[in-house]
């Protein structure tokens, strides 16, 4: 009797400690019974594709909230560094260029100038975080504010107005619209560059003393304070990190899709924070890995394409997606709340 109630005990906090696995999984499964068109090569493909860029912004914000932070300002700068980068590679030949005068510049120059200036805001942000100790939520929802606006400044600019900046250059579309042809498909660009940033991202915090001060701060700034980490600086390279990958991803946004608005990015960090906390990365800080953020961008990303493959209403998609934020939020502060 007692070997079985240990089992039954050791099953249920299994199932509690994996419930929004447990229902993702069976969520997905309702998806291929409903379609079984949806378990294809091509439908793989593009899941991936398009989870390319958001698994680089979850990296990003990881980062973040494993330093017990967050960062309500990542959409809007995705948004900010694929405007920037789309006004600046534009076509020459194209008729409504932002800078009629301008040549086109080789495909880096743009990229780094947008990760720069997301760089540069995200380090800001890490400032005013540990500086000016402004509780991240007031401090990022704050820069969310003043980044649309300088956006929409930018963006929304004579003689064209606040036109969708497109025409973008065959340099720029192919560097983020094509891919390696493996037999008959072909495996995107944008997997590559996900690829080199989650091994960048892995190093970083596994093998560097600056992933180690991320967690020791996530998880007792007072102590990691006391045992010698410089936990201001700290946090305002890993806020610069994450701008910096922001701006990397709103590039690729921009050029996988084309064109680049001011609303851009919008809603991608909310996207972003329940990835990484799907994925294991707790609000309370101090946990999370690599693969976990992957899993959970994955997972959400399979979602969204399977609904909208069934035809299921934009509404009910972001009903679904509220509640599994909801669930797995609850149940992350419920594991800490028992560890404590």
């Amino acid at each position: 009797m007692n070997n079985s109630a240990s089992k039954k005990n050791n099953v249920t906090k299994w199932l509690f400690d994996n419930v929004i696995y447990v229902f993702l999984i069976l969520l997905v499964i309702g998806i291929v019974i409903a379609s079984p068109d949806f378990l294809s090569v091509t439908n793989f493909i593009n899941i991936l594709s398009q989870s390319s860029s958001r698994i680089i912004i979850a990296l990003g914000m990881a980062g973040i909230l494993i330093t017990a932070g967050t960062d309500l300002s990542a959409g809007r700068m995705v948004g900010l560094a694929a405007v920037v980068s789309a006004s600046l590679l534009q076509a020459s030949d194209y008729a409504y260029k932002m800078y009629p005068h301008l040549h086109e510049l080789p495909l880096i120059v743009p990229i780094l100038i947008a990760m720069v200036v997301t760089g540069l805001i995200g380090a800001f942000n890490g400032v005013i975080v540990s500086k000016l100790h402004v509780p991240p939520f007031i401090a990022t929802l704050g820069m969310m504010i003043i980044v649309y606006g300088l956006n929409s400044m930018y963006f929304d600019r004579p003689p064209y107005g606040a036109q969708p900046i497109g025409g973008l250059s065959q340099s720029f579309t192919t560097f983020a619209q094509k891919g390696i042809p493996i037999g008959q498909y072909q495996i995107p660009y944008l997997v590559l560059y996900a690829i080199v940033a989650i091994i960048l991202i892995w190093v970083m915090w596994n093998k560097t003393q600056l992933g180690k001060n991320m967690y020791a701060i996530g998880g007792n700034p007072e102590a990691a304070k006391v045992s010698g980490v410089n936990v201001a600086k700290n946090i305002i390279i890993i806020y610069m990190i994450a701008g910096l990958l922001y701006g990397f991803s709103g590039t690729l946004e921009a050029g996988r899709v084309g064109s680049a608005t001011n609303n851009t990015g919008n809603m991608y960090e909310l996207d972003a924070i329940a990835a990484c906390v799907v994925g294991g990365v707790s609000l309370s800080g101090g946990i999370g890995t690599v693969p976990g953020v992957i899993t959970g961008v994955l997972i959400f990303q399979i979602i969204n394409y399977g609904l909208a493959f069934l035809g299921v209403s934009p509404y009910i998609q972001y009903i679904v997606k509220g509640a599994i934020i909801v669930v797995a939020v609850a149940f992350d502060m419920r594991k800490h709340a028992k560890k404590k």
